[in-house]
């Protein structure tokens, strides 16, 4: 008992390990894989990205454009593994994985981005 009471006091003293988030961000790395970015202007609603996810994440959806109705993918970021497939094969780079780290929900459907959410 009195060993881990030697360790708690000690632990007053130590540096603090979090971060008071949003205020401080934690340094990401150049390979880090966050919340997608689709441009859809050049999204040719291949499919591509639908076909290649592991996790069926993607789903193609019609989306009004100015050019009229189109598929476009939209993701379950709860599902999404962010192995950054669906950006490998995309023919035109117009779906690619960010340094967002901001994807907190209180309700499952909020995770859910539609195309217009991630652009």
């Amino acid at each position: 008992m009195g060993n881990s009471l030697l360790k708690n006091a000690h632990s007053l003293f130590e540096s603090q390990f979090t971060l008071d988030y949003p205020s401080e961000m934690q340094e990401l790395p150049d390979n880090y894989r966050g919340v997608h970015r689709l441009d859809m202007k050049t999204c040719i609603s291949c499919s591509a990205c639908e076909r290649i996810c592991p996790n069926k994440t993607i789903v193609m959806v019609d989306t009004e454009t100015d050019r009229g109705t189109k598929k476009m993918p939209q993701i379950n970021l709860e599902r999404c593994l962010f192995c950054a497939l669906c950006e490998e094969v995309c023919p035109t780079k117009c779906l690619v994985l960010t340094k967002n780290v901001d994807h907190q929900a209180y309700d499952r459907r909020e995770l859910i981005r539609r195309p217009e959410e991630l652009e």
